[in-house]
């Protein structure tokens, strides 16, 4: 029997990687815990603190959730829909950014914010079965990522009118 492995296309990806900023703070907590243990010894506090100052960035890190669109698919986090059901998109920085996070945000819309990253997209759903008007998405390059939806929503459109692809 033949294994026919279908190549998966990652149009977009991106890390919401928590800002420098919020990263040095936490590195703050290495000397406060190296403090703690200088009584007991002073190159064991080092070590103690240095492992404690690189887990708690390491694990922020590796806690971001991660934007994705690929295989007709929009993942944000551990949140997925089809881009098939998805519609208009803006994208929003600055001022409009802060309106649309803030003031403008619908109480049912869905949203993935994160501090330090400036720019936003809005995207309409259009599923009629979904409560949902709208995803909110931070991203440190909006724009890419609406272009990125719109070309996975043409290939998808392209893919159903030839129909999938028979193996030889």
């Amino acid at each position: 029997m033949r294994s026919i492995r279908r190549e998966s296309r990652v149009t977009y990806r991106e890390r919401l990687s928590p800002s420098l900023w919020l990263m040095i703070s936490a590195a703050v907590a290495a000397p406060m815990v190296a403090l703690v243990f200088v009584r007991i010894d002073t190159t064991l506090a080092l070590v103690i603190g240095a492992v404690v100052g690189v887990a708690i960035v390491a694990l922020m890190v590796a806690g971001s959730p991660i934007v994705e669109v690929r295989d007709g698919w929009l993942r944000v986090g551990r949140a997925r829909i089809e881009v098939r059901w998805l519609g208009d998109a803006q994208t929003h920085t600055g001022e409009d950014a802060r309106m649309a996070r803030g003031p403008g945000l619908h109480p049912r819309s869905w949203h993935m914010l994160r501090g330090g990253i400036d720019g936003i997209a809005v995207i309409q759903i259009t599923d009629p079965d979904d409560p949902t008007p709208s995803w909110v998405i931070s991203s440190r390059t909006p724009d890419r990522l609406v272009a990125a939806i719109r070309r996975e929503q043409s290939y998808a459109a392209h893919s159903v009118q030839i129909g999938p692809s028979e193996p030889s």
